[in-house]
């Protein structure tokens, strides 16, 4: 069945930096674009970053732009989002979603925390 593992996320300070990723199993992971998705606790799902299925194109929300990079290894089925100059704005579990950018979170997630 189709999986989607994220990991990466923990407890960092602000400024710091995280490298996430979501490993795919279940299904032809070149087929999709792939997104990151996050939510902030008592916050709906907030659309943070997708790539193409080759990972030519990639498109960033305001807030990632300039700090998020996502990028995908089609070979290994991974997908990862490395954040750099972490806000504590960024506290959320973040999701890796395949397809639309609207689509639901599938796996656990992943929390990440930024807090001195």
């Amino acid at each position: 069945q189709v999986q989607l593992v994220e990991s990466g996320g923990g407890l960092v300070q602000p400024g710091g930096s995280l490298r996430l990723s979501c490993a795919a199993s279940g299904f032809i992971f070149d087929d999709y674009p792939m997104n990151w998705v996050r939510q902030a606790p008592g916050k709906g799902i907030e659309w943070v970053s997708s790539t193409s299925r080759r990972g030519t194109s990639t498109n960033y929300s305001d807030f990632a732009e300039g700090r998020f990079t996502i990028s995908r290894d089609n070979a290994k089925k991974t997908l990862y989002l490395q954040m750099n100059g972490l806000k504590a704005d960024d506290t959320a579990v973040y999701y890796c979603t395949r397809g639309a950018r609207d689509a639901s979170p599938m796996g656990q997630g992943t929390q990440v925390t930024v807090s001195s």
